[in-house]
């Protein structure tokens, strides 16, 4: 068997930096939301050197989905979902609560390639905004292909009937009450997750918490989905710093396309 040269082993270990900085950090202690703090929003690209395009980068997200500036599309390929259930961990990020499954064995397909789940969270409230509207919350899907490309399924809520999804999590908060707190959840299906609409916004941006990488492929559903005021209240509460919310400011489009495709998520 041959030895592996150095040439070999510096490629191997920047495959891994780059496997690892492709995902949103774990720990969230190290930044926050408060818009005038030294660690607030306007600030991330200058506390770490890798979380540099927080500042500077021109693809930034969240975004406003602004109905004049989106392209409207009757169809798309198709985004086929092809979720299963799996041993998963809910874990206190310091800002948001996670959820993080073990396996792969949960995907999507978008435009033939095959992006695994590895997590989602939520924001409160939502992120993106509808014609300039700031929603009761958003959850992300974050999914990563083997290539490490990041495509993000977002879901935004108004306030109205709990979320029956959330329900089954609300047990699980109790049990994370710190920063960095986890504890197995079992068996979790993220098809659980109703994505129903029929249309949905697509662009590229960035994770939206640092480091705030380039070239993720968004995908919002148009529908709102409902989630309680208490069930809102409930995840706040367990994370309790200092912000009264997690979500970070809408940034520039910068010249970006936004499309609008009639085309619903196949379920598989």
């Amino acid at each position: 068997m041959k030895k592996p040269t150095l040439l070999s082993l510096l490629f191997l270990c920047v495959l891994f930096l780059q496997s690892i900085t492709a995902q949103e950090v774990d720990d969230e202690t190290e930044f926050s939301y408060m818009r005038r703090s030294e660690n607030g929003p306007h600030r991330w690209g200058k506390i770490k050197k890798e979380w540099a395009k927080c500042g500077s980068g021109k693809m930034q997200s969240p975004i406003d989905l602004l109905h004049r500036r989106v392209q409207v599309f009757p169809k798309s390929e198709e985004i086929i979902k092809l979720y299963r259930s799996g041993n998963a961990t809910v874990k206190n990020r310091g800002h948001d609560i996670m959820i993080e499954w073990e396996s792969a064995d949960s995907k999507i397909q978008i435009n033939g390639t095959n992006y695994i789940l590895r997590q989602c969270h939520w924001h409160s409230p939502s992120e993106h905004t509808i014609n300039g509207t700031r929603f009761a919350a958003e959850l992300h899907l974050v999914h990563q292909s083997s290539d490490n490309k990041i495509a993000v399924i977002g879901l935004l809520y108004k306030f109205g009937k709990p979320n029956r999804f959330l329900n089954r999590l609300m047990e699980k908060l109790k049990l994370v009450p710190h920063a960095l707190d986890k504890t197995n959840a079992g068996r979790i299906n993220p098809g659980e997750i109703k994505l129903r609409g029929k249309m949905y916004f697509r662009y590229m941006g960035s994770l939206t918490t640092p480091p705030c990488t380039e070239g993720v492929l968004w995908t919002i559903d148009k529908r709102i989905a409902t989630i309680s005021e208490s069930q809102v209240a409930k995840m706040r509460e367990v994370v309790h710093d200092d912000a009264e919310k997690n979500a970070r400011p809408v940034q520039p489009l910068n010249g970006r396309k936004v499309r609008l495709y009639n085309t619903r998520i196949k379920h598989h």
